[in-house]
């Protein structure tokens, strides 16, 4: 299931700061107004709000980007409206469901690195599945539950993909089973993004994913922007800076237009930087910048 944010960030306006470095200053003594420190309190206040998620989850590095929920399998023509049932969270158990039969189990990421956590029964993580739903969905039939079983599944995170216990689920009248991270939420870092405000929006563009290598200080976000580059009419080029923590970045990405006030459609295409940190990434988080949420990273070499 796609989720709102990946969609919400898909869609964020682009911020003009290269118009904006432009015409800074103004006569007499004014000083100088830097477009960009908006944005850097910005990071740093996504920077706060993420120490205090790690710290709320006891310390844990477990931090999963998007659903927790994966649908396994197609559905049948004749239960097309199931898919609208699942995103809705109209699941309920037609059975008793399992224990855990481990009170912890593992987590291991593709580099070795491993972390041991609680676990939830299977009606724990059915339950965390019903409300994760957007519970839209008038008149739905609920789709049952027949059985489940304790196994693993593999879930991006900001360490890079994970293998992680999961209930997997089998459903009546259809060959789609449903799989659930099984991981007690009180050892997942779950980021809450601050509160919409449109007298005063979140701004800034949206990093989509990330990828570094474990001894490189250079970090290459991928994201949606202008489809040519500043040399042509609406096009825009691009770098890249970031607010560091201990525990995270947030990366803030820079425009530079080909011309202010251009009148230009609403095109995006794939676009990328490259900026360097301080030191490398390390177990850190990446984080973008509008909702302070983390992106997923991929690690080469």
């Amino acid at each position: 299931m796609e989720t709102a944010s990946r969609r919400r960030r898909r869609v964020l306006p682009w911020i003009t700061v290269a118009a904006l470095l432009g015409g800074c200053g103004s006569a007499g003594n004014t000083p100088a107004v830097d477009p960009l420190d908006g944005l850097r309190q910005q990071a740093g206040g996504a920077l706060t709000r993420y120490d205090q998620a790690v710290r709320a989850a006891g310390g844990a590095l477990f931090v999963p980007v998007g659903e927790l929920t994966r649908q396994l399998g197609d559905w049948e023509p004749a239960n097309g409206s199931d898919k609208e049932t699942l995103s809705a969270g109209r699941v309920e158990a037609a059975t008793a469901l399992p224990a855990a039969p481990e009170r912890a189990g593992t987590i291991v990421w593709a580099n070795g690195t491993r972390q041991d956590v609680p676990l939830i029964s299977a009606d724990g993580a059915l339950a965390q599945l019903r409300a994760a739903g957007t519970g839209d969905c008038s008149g739905c039939a609920p789709l049952k539950i027949t059985g489940a079983r304790l196994t693993t599944m593999t879930v991006p995170t900001t360490r890079g993909p994970a293998t992680t216990p999961a209930w997997e689920y089998t459903l009546d009248g259809t060959t789609v089973r449903l799989a659930r991270v099984a991981v007690n939420p009180s050892a997942i870092v779950r980021v809450t993004p601050p509160p919409w405000d449109a007298d005063h929006p979140h701004e800034g563009l949206a990093i989509e994913s990330a990828t570094t290598s474990a001894a490189s200080s250079e970090l290459t976000v991928t994201f949606t922007g202008a489809p040519e580059p500043s040399s042509k009419p609406c096009g825009v080029d691009y770098s890249a800076e970031a607010a560091e923590s201990d525990l995270a970045v947030v990366v803030i990405v820079i425009e530079y237009r080909h011309a202010k006030d251009e009148a230009c459609p609403d095109i995006g295409a794939p676009r990328s930087a490259t900026l360097k940190l301080s030191r490398p990434l390390g177990e850190r988080a990446v984080l973008e910048v509008t909702q302070g949420l983390p992106v997923e990273l991929t690690i080469t070499g």
